[in-house]
């Protein structure tokens, strides 16, 4: 993205000159609170527009797209709090995340014998990600029968439904058991394993140490710093922003959060 702003009245949300997510890697966007972190999520993935700028996907302008065909285009994005569906069940809500659907053609809606073989497919899937998110024995239930960190799995599944390219996840630690985070960020780690591209956001330094490729740090709606996790935390800028006279502190360990392996064993 290039020359990007948002603005809401006098409040310059998001004012980006230049950014580019690395291909294939796990970019971690941190920053303080009101940093402008969701809002730029909003404009990459159609749920906002910018005022000035250029943003381009896979060599495609992203300009004027709405959400629903950013997400058919690969890039998909899951949210703070979570937007499950909570009176359709697990599996409905898995199923609703899919492309093709029946009433996006209207010879599926006339000839609905043309719908099923790709209605199997559908659930299928649908089924295989529960199972790999260990949800699979909850198909059956209410969505808002499923504890915060369930729903947080169930949303990061549903993404997946697109077959996406790059999956950009908005705090998907947040609020989330321990036991459960550990789950979460061994999902993280396989989509990478499998050939996407992550960007995410998160307050944990700990985990952005450990599991980012490259961390892009913002500030103020502007970009301060970016690079490996290590060179970043040790940016000036950065410790002035964000981590202040805290840098040193391992906030994983103080929290009590999480398990990592070492640095070079992913």
């Amino acid at each position: 993205m290039d020359n990007v702003s948002r603005k809401f009245g006098g409040l310059v949300a998001v004012d980006v000159e230049h950014l580019e997510i690395p291909r294939g890697a796990i970019t971690a966007l941190i920053g303080p609170n009101g940093a402008g972190k969701t809002t730029l999520f909003n404009l990459l993935t159609g749920f906002d527009k910018p005022d000035t700028g250029t943003w381009n996907f896979a060599g495609k302008s992203l300009a004027g797209i709405p959400a629903f065909k950013v997400a058919q285009m690969g890039q998909v994005r899951t949210f703070q709090l979570t937007k499950a569906l909570s009176l359709l069940t697990v599996l409905q809500n898995m199923k609703l995340g899919a492309k093709d659907q029946r009433g996006e053609k209207l010879m599926f809606s006339i000839f609905p014998f043309l719908w099923k073989a790709k209605e199997q497919e559908i659930e299928e899937k649908a089924l295989e990600l529960l199972k790999r998110f260990k949800l699979d024995t909850k198909k059956d239930d209410f969505a808002a029968s499923l504890s915060g960190g369930q729903r947080k799995l169930l949303e990061m599944a549903r993404a997946l439904m697109t077959d996406p390219v790059l999956v950009m996840l908005d705090e998907p630690m947040a609020g989330v058991n321990p036991a459960l985070t550990q789950s979460l960020l061994e999902h993280v780690l396989n989509l990478k394993k499998e050939g996407m591209t992550v960007l995410f956001v998160e307050h944990d330094m700990h985990m952005v140490r450990h599991i980012a490729d490259w961390v892009v740090v913002m500030a103020e709606g502007r970009v301060v710093a970016e690079g490996p996790a290590e060179e970043v935390m040790k940016n000036p800028a950065v410790i002035d922003a964000y981590l202040g006279s805290h840098q040193d502190t391992d906030l994983g360990t103080v929290t009590g959060r999480i398990t990592l392996p070492p640095k070079g064993k992913k």
